[in-house]
Order: C-alpha cells, then sequence, then structure tokens
C-alpha cells in the first residue's frame, strides 16, 4: 500500500511540475508578446508623428504627405506607406529579399514577434507589377494586419468609404478599389506575380470568391494589390483585394 501510495503522490508531483511550467512558459509568452507590441506601438506612433495631412480641395480627401527620405534613412528598406479606411492599418511597408524575414523583425530590425508590415519580395514597384501582395500579422490586439480580419463584417464593406485602399510610395499615390474580400485555407493560387494569359481568369477568380459582391466594373488592364494575413493559428489566411482605380503624384 506504501509503495501504491508512493507512486500516486509522485504521479500528482509530476502533473504539478508540468502545470507551473506551462503556466511560466504561457507568463513569459504574454510578456514578450506585450513587450514587442509596445516596441512596435512606439515605433509606428513616432513616425506618424512626422505625417502631414492635408486636405485635398476638389475631393475634400484626407491626403498623407510622408517623408520617405527620413524613413528610409530609419529603414532603407522602405517602399510604401499603406492605410486601409476605417482599420488600424497605418504602416510603412518594407520590403527584403525574402518573405520570412519581417515576419519576426520590426522596422527597426529589431527581433521582435509582432513582426513588420512588408511586401512580397518578387514585386519590383517599377510599373510592371500585376499583383502586389502586402503580409502583416493578425494580432490580437488589432496591431499590424489584425484589423483586416474585421473587414470580414458587414458593418465594413457595406461602408463605401472603406472601399478605397491608398498604397503611397516615393514617387506615386496609388489609390485601389476593393472588389474581394474571403477568408480561405493557406494557398499559394492568390499570390502569384507572374502571369501568362491567365491574368483576366486570375482576377475573376478572385472576385467569385469574395463574401460580398462589391459590383464593380473590373479593368483587366489594370494591377490589383493583395492584403494577406494568417487566421485559425496560421492553418487559414484572410485576404482582401482591390485593383488600382488612380495614380496620382506624391
Amino acid at each position: 500500500m506504501k509503495k501504491i501510495r508512493l507512486k500516486k503522490s509522485t504521479k500528482f508531483i509530476f502533473i504539478e511540475l508540468i502545470f507551473v511550467v506551462l503556466i511560466i512558459f504561457s507568463g513569459v509568452k504574454i510578456f514578450v508578446w506585450y513587450r514587442d507590441n509596445k516596441k512596435n506601438d512606439n515605433i509606428l506612433n513616432t513616425i506618424n508623428k512626422d505625417i502631414k495631412i492635408v486636405i485635398d480641395e476638389e475631393t475634400n480627401k484626407e491626403i498623407y504627405k510622408i517623408d520617405f527620405d527620413k524613413l528610409k534613412q530609419q529603414n532603407k528598406d522602405t517602399v510604401g506607406y499603406i492605410k486601409v479606411n476605417n482599420t488600424k492599418i497605418e504602416y510603412p511597408v518594407l520590403r527584403t529579399n525574402d518573405n520570412e524575414y519581417y515576419l519576426k523583425h520590426n522596422f527597426n530590425k529589431e527581433y521582435n514577434i509582432s513582426g513588420w508590415i512588408f511586401m512580397d519580395y518578387r514585386n519590383k514597384l517599377d510599373g510592371s507589377d500585376k499583383n502586389i501582395i502586402i503580409y502583416g500579422h493578425n494580432t490580437n490586439d488589432g496591431s499590424m494586419f489584425g484589423s483586416l480580419r474585421n473587414t470580414l463584417k458587414s458593418a465594413w464593406y457595406l461602408n463605401k468609404d472603406n472601399h478605397i485602399i491608398t498604397l503611397y510610395t516615393p514617387s506615386k499615390t496609388l489609390e485601389y478599389q476593393v472588389f474581394s474580400i474571403y477568408n480561405i485555407d493557406t494557398e499559394e493560387y492568390y499570390i502569384q506575380t507572374e502571369f501568362d494569359n491567365n491574368y483576366n481568369e486570375f482576377i475573376d477568380n478572385l472576385k467569385n470568391r469574395s463574401i460580398y459582391n462589391f459590383n464593380i466594373n473590373i479593368d483587366y488592364n489594370n494591377p490589383i494589390l493583395t492584403l494577406s494575413t494568417c487566421s485559425n493559428n496560421g492553418k487559414r489566411r484572410v485576404v482582401m483585394h482591390s485593383i488600382l482605380l488612380h495614380v496620382l503624384d506624391t
């Protein structure tokens, strides 16, 4: 009986130790997540303080005046600035020679589990891109691309003011009109950047996937902008596609 009790006691101690380790591990992860998000918030706040907003007299729209020279001095990988109405997405966009680095590094190139907003390394931004792709983490607090999931809600996509996405670059301001939003299993199809004669079919397939019919006429001569983030612990993706509407001088 003593041996049985000793075995039971040892088993319970082992289980308790595992439980304590899990609590400590979870606590450390929460601390790191909070610390890294705080760092990124501070970086973004500092960047956005230098952005001037002016009102266009003809359209009455807000126009962001961004000092890209200063941003490039801080990080030479800066290629643009993305703004999505009625979300938290207002970020400098980075691009390097792979699609991995900025998953775990922030604007200051510090290791950070929240990463940063970045463009697909295959995009050239020389006018030849048919599909510009921008990625960001789906964070719990809505930072990075965490608020992209809100675009799947009717409160967002029924508001036409939200359908224009603006991508600022050092030389141009690109305005895109949303034509598709959806949630899908992880795949490679929608992140194609090279096309033969199948671009029109590609656009039609993306349009048919949308959870909402934006009812816009697609000009198949125009390129598109794709925003992508993970969902369901990385097993699925929240995706938004918009087609180029206007090109303005910055």
